[in-house]
């Protein structure tokens, strides 16, 4: 074990490189807490993956999807709603990246990129949610799933910085539904809100919450 000046040298060394390089550290959020974006970010990418446990059965279709919300709490539209069979909002401002029907690999399974200069001025917050497809019919739920996360990454002028992550380490057994997070405006900028809220329920159940 190093002594604590030489790892606090160390550590500051480290933020140092990263400041000249432009490069940001990513911040781990827990459940229920909140932190706002780079003032700077005008476009991200909502990056979202999982892997099903070995012997789980059939495969598992996850789907990602945003549901936009205006000031009121509510849906304006059912165009707010950005998934696999509405993969782009009308303003261009979300953008599905398309399903991915089994999860396999590394990486983000499903993304949804947003550009913040295009969104309309009476969305305040955007619900990212996943469901497992079919889920009552496969008997499958989220506790056959590990390594369930949601991250925002930074895409402002080429580039590709995870600024925020949020790992699931819940068990959620007998949901079929995960409330991930939340990305909303407060005081004129946009945060992200690790939820992590399960349920026994399909994106349909979720948009009927907000109409």
């Amino acid at each position: 074990n190093y002594p604590i000046e030489v790892v606090n040298q160390l550590n500051s060394k480290i933020l140092n490189n990263n400041k000249q390089r432009g490069t940001t550290m990513s911040i781990n959020l827990t459940k229920g807490e909140n932190h706002a974006l780079d003032k700077n970010t005008q476009t991200a990418l909502i990056g979202l993956g999982w892997d099903a446990k070995s012997g789980s059965g059939d495969a598992f279709d996850l789907d990602a999807s945003v549901i936009a919300l205006s000031a009121n709490g509510k849906i304006a539209s059912d165009s707010d709603v950005i998934y696999f069979n509405n993969k782009k909002h009308s303003s261009g401002a979300i953008v599905h990246s398309g399903d991915n029907l089994t999860g396999a690999g590394d990486g983000d399974d499903e993304t949804i990129k947003l550009d913040f200069s295009k969104m309309p001025a009476n969305i305040e917050r955007l619900v990212v949610v996943v469901n497992i497809y079919n889920a009552e019919q496969r008997k499958q739920n989220f506790g056959q799933v590990n390594n369930a996360y949601v991250r925002l990454v930074d895409t402002t002028g080429g580039k590709n910085e995870e600024q925020l992550r949020f790992d699931l380490t819940e068990d959620y057994s007998g949901s079929t539904g995960i409330r991930m997070a939340d990305i909303y405006r407060h005081n004129g900028e946009w945060k992200m809100k690790a939820v992590g809220e399960g349920a026994k329920c399909g994106l349909g159940d979720f948009i009927n919450q907000f109409k």
